[in-house]
């Protein structure tokens, strides 16, 4: 997507992105881009600043939120949290001052929202103060300091915003020593998305460096602001764009969509709650690089391949064919608006047949289409998805898909200073905002999955069984990417025989011992291990 959008600014021409799969190399994708402009087929987007003196719309995401605060009130869900380690001499004076300065800069950090003549509209202050706030955990134990950490993370996140009145971005500077601090962050999604992390951390480092050695701040000057890109995506999501996107969509999304059953420990509760955990489990780097291997050999890409083996999952422990599953997207695909702070951040829904049992690498085929397709349709906002296609609705559930996966490469950066070194901490912030969701990142160690799940839906040790599932599941694709969905192994060789036959350590015949080898190739749920159980004690 980066690619594609560096393409269409530098030489104005609006390439199909399966283009950049089918034309791999430099001399095919350069005939391509000159074929594109012989063809006159050329592309301007200019994004102009507007006058402030007018009442000035929210962008699509920024309406849908604001509509969710008025529809629950008492909902923190929508708080969107950041830890960052700090590590050295820190210049607490420096500090505070860079992030007044970041709040000049962006003014989607002094923004505020009312409701104006039927509408609800953006209200830009010219100055908003913050005054970073202290908490001192030097007389904690060491032992117990990261349980302290998490507990006010949690009790700072789960504090309400009044997006009418508040700056709508909190900071707390916890002290665990003179060496080491840990700044927390808790943002109103309605200015704010992943992408801004990495934006915020970097300009961050700079202002301190600069005001740590009286020097003035140079960062380069923001060509527009959130309100223009607001605005802007009003005027062009309108007429043939959003008509054509709208199109794609709704043949996609035409056929009943069922909501996916996956086998829960609880009742699901009447109205949609939010309560979550995560769960982390690593996939060996070993694995990781097979996993990219098998998809530069299918001419996919990491997130496709993921997300293909993940819906495998799903199509297992729910024996649905047809799987949906939302994929958020940064949408900065305009120049100006890469360094801006701000919520641009878009959700696609990636929807799979895996009817008929193919290979793995026919699925992949498949959910290479699906990517492909919906990433060329991205600009219509999921917002207006929901409202045009109106989805049954349901309260327990949200529309459209209960299941995410997020591939993260907005990362906010390690960096090192003079002085002091910043890198992102993680903490659980004990919320959920779906029945699951899969986040996975590459790192040196390997890929790290994390499972965060609704707890009022799943127990614990049902996540930690479905990771180790996905880590025997990828194991099985990469050894036999040709293999029929339906047999690729969930449950590892050494767990199949402790169960097989430690448990069972009695005479077994031959065709119940097929029996249940078949059965260990699907879900393994609480109903199996009690089946299990139960044949053990009829031996």
């Amino acid at each position: 997507m980066q690619l594609n959008t560096k393409i269409r600014n530098v030489f104005n021409v609006d390439l199909i992105l399966r283009s950049l799969f089918d034309n791999s190399t430099i001399e095919s994708l350069s005939n391509l881009i000159d074929l594109e402009i012989k063809k006159g087929n050329k592309l301007e987007v200019v994004i102009s600043k507007i006058s402030r003196n007018q009442d000035i719309p929210l962008s699509f995401t920024q309406e849908r939120l604001w509509f969710l605060s008025q529809f629950e009130p008492d909902n923190a869900a929508y708080n969107e949290r950041l830890a960052i380690e700090i590590k050295g001499s820190l210049n607490f004076l420096a500090l505070e001052e860079s992030l007044n300065q970041i709040i000049e800069r962006h003014e989607a950090l002094r923004t505020n929202f009312a409701f104006v003549n039927g509408n609800p509209v953006q209200i830009i202050a010219k100055n908003r103060v913050l005054e970073l706030s202290q908490i001192n955990l030097e007389n904690i134990d060491n032992a117990n300091f990261e349980a302290e950490i998490e507990e006010l993370f949690i009790k700072e996140g789960q504090k309400l915003f009044n997006l009418s009145e508040d700056l709508l971005f909190r900071t707390t500077l916890i002290k665990i020593n003179e060496q080491y601090h840990v700044l927390l962050f808790i943002f109103s999604h309605i200015v704010w998305d992943g992408w801004s992390f990495g934006v915020f951390v970097r300009e961050i480092a700079t202002l301190y460096q600069s005001y740590t050695e009286n020097k003035t701040p140079e960062l380069p000057k923001l060509p527009i602001q959130y309100a223009d890109y607001a605005y802007w995506q009003r005027q062009w999501m309108q007429g043939e764009v959003f008509e054509k996107q709208l199109a794609y969509w709704k043949e996609k999304l035409a056929s009943k969509l069922s909501p996916l059953q996956l086998p829960i420990d609880k009742p699901r509760p009447p109205i949609q709650t939010f309560a979550g955990r995560r769960f982390l489990k690593v996939l060996p780097s070993k694995l990781l690089k097979e996993i990219q291997q098998l998809s530069r050999n299918n001419s996919a890409t990491l997130f496709m391949t993921l997300l293909a083996a993940f819906q495998t999952l799903l199509y297992r422990y729910s024996g649905s064919e047809d799987i949906l599953v939302g994929s958020p997207i940064a949408n900065r695909n305009h120049p100006d608006i890469e360094n801006l702070i701000g919520v641009f951040i878009n959700t696609l829904v990636m929807r799979s047949d895996l009817s008929s049992n193919p290979t793995f690498e026919q699925l992949l085929a498949r959910v290479k289409d699906v990517t492909l397709g919906a990433y060329s349709n991205q600009d219509i906002p999921f917002e207006a998805l929901v409202e045009k296609l109106q989805p049954e609705r349901d309260l327990s559930r949200s529309p459209f898909f209960q299941v995410m996966l997020i591939l993260q490469n907005a990362f906010v950066p390690k960096i090192e200073l003079e002085d002091i070194t910043l890198s992102s901490l993680v903490v659980d912030n004990k919320t959920a905002k779906f029945d699951l969701t899969l986040e996975a990142y590459e790192n040196d160690s390997g890929l790290f999955t994390i499972f965060e799940y609704n707890t009022d839906l799943f127990y614990h040790s049902t996540i930690v069984r479905m990771a180790d599932n996905f880590l025997t599941l990828l194991e099985s694709i990469v050894n036999n990417p040709k293999e029929h969905i339906s047999k690729l192994s969930l449950i590892s060789q050494a767990e199949k025989e402790e169960l097989l036959y430690t448990w069972n350590n009695t005479y077994c015949d031959y065709d119940r011992e097929i029996t249940i080898h078949q059965l260990f190739e699907h879900q393994v749920t609480k109903s199996l291990l009690l089946l299990l159980l139960s044949l053990k004690t009829m031996n």
